[in-house]
């Protein structure tokens, strides 16, 4: 397929939640309209944006913020879409059927249409990220998505740990990769570990960003968000956008709430392939073993 190769501006959205999906629908729609006022034409929101970090705990009553895909929402944000005519990346909870459900990602045209999905391949299960509780892993492989203003990449979250994950949707074709995310710290941790853990999460994008000369745009939220069993997570935003030599483009910190911005230019990410010719020399006859677990 012909790609664009015209650049286009992207902007990711760092917000804070409430418990009530409505107000974070409607704080949604008021930071993609500042979006589109800074000339975004591609954005992607954090991830599972819709409420509360909800995977804190294992809850029964949270499968009822699960919701059909297509839906309700998914026809308000294809209605955003096209009226700001922006490529819009959304990340839901989906309901696939009864004792189904995926963290998904569903991507909107510039003309509202609906380009498809994708689903979380790698679920977490730690301390307060309970995802396998909630989530079936994906299994819709990895994707390239063909948008007015360009192929774009996308992940999310717990992907950003895995090379193949990246390796794979860069190979495909896209010039950016996002990467929506709910990640935050422990409130007992943060002063021990907490510059070290955004370092760290950012480090490994930054090199996904190297190897694969692509750029990457990773939206985080921010803010505390309580538990009932009386703990919570402090969300450390620190979303970022990189270029295809893991430089920052825009850097946030954990206090920031609105737009980042970068241009994409895919005649860059050409260029950068050709002297960088990382996909050329891959040995692929030699990677059989990466189909297996580790052996001791």
């Amino acid at each position: 397929m012909q790609q664009r190769s015209t650049p286009y501006t992207i902007g990711i959205i760092q917000m804070s939640m409430k418990p009530e999906p409505e107000a974070n629908m409607q704080r949604a729609e008021q930071l993609l309209r500042e979006a589109k006022a800074k000339g975004v034409q591609v954005a992607c929101l954090p991830e599972l944006f819709r409420s509360y970090y909800f995977c804190q705990s294992e809850n029964h009553d949270y499968f009822t913020l699960a919701e059909p895909l297509p839906g309700d929402t998914t026809q308000r944000i294809a209605g955003w879409a096209k009226e700001l005519d922006m490529v819009i990346v959304a990340s839901l909870f989906e309901r696939r059927a009864a004792g189904v459900y995926h963290n998904t990602v569903v991507v909107f045209d510039a003309d509202g249409t609906d380009l498809g999905k994708y689903r979380k391949m790698h679920i977490p299960d730690d301390p307060r990220y309970y995802e396998k509780f909630y989530f079936t892993p994906g299994d819709l492989g990895f994707k390239n998505f063909d948008t007015k203003y360009g192929r774009i990449g996308v992940l999310i979250c717990w992907d950003q740990w895995f090379p193949e994950a990246a390796r794979l949707t860069a190979m495909q074709g896209a010039s950016v990769i996002f990467y929506p995310t709910a990640i935050g710290w422990h409130p007992a941790e943060k002063a021990e570990y907490g510059e070290e853990q955004w370092n760290k999460w950012q480090t490994v994008m930054r090199g996904h960003a190297v190897a694969n000369n692509i750029f990457i745009a990773a939206p985080n939220r921010i803010g505390f968000e309580p538990e009932t069993d009386g703990g919570g997570l402090e969300f450390f935003g620190h979303s970022f956008i990189c270029d295809t030599s893991g430089r920052y483009i825009e850097h946030a910190d954990e206090k920031f709430e609105g737009v980042l911005t970068a241009v994409i230019d895919p005649k860059k990410v050409e260029k950068q392939r050709q002297y960088w010719p990382y996909f050329r020399d891959r040995r692929i006859d030699a990677y059989g073993k990466l189909l297996e677990h580790p052996s001791a």
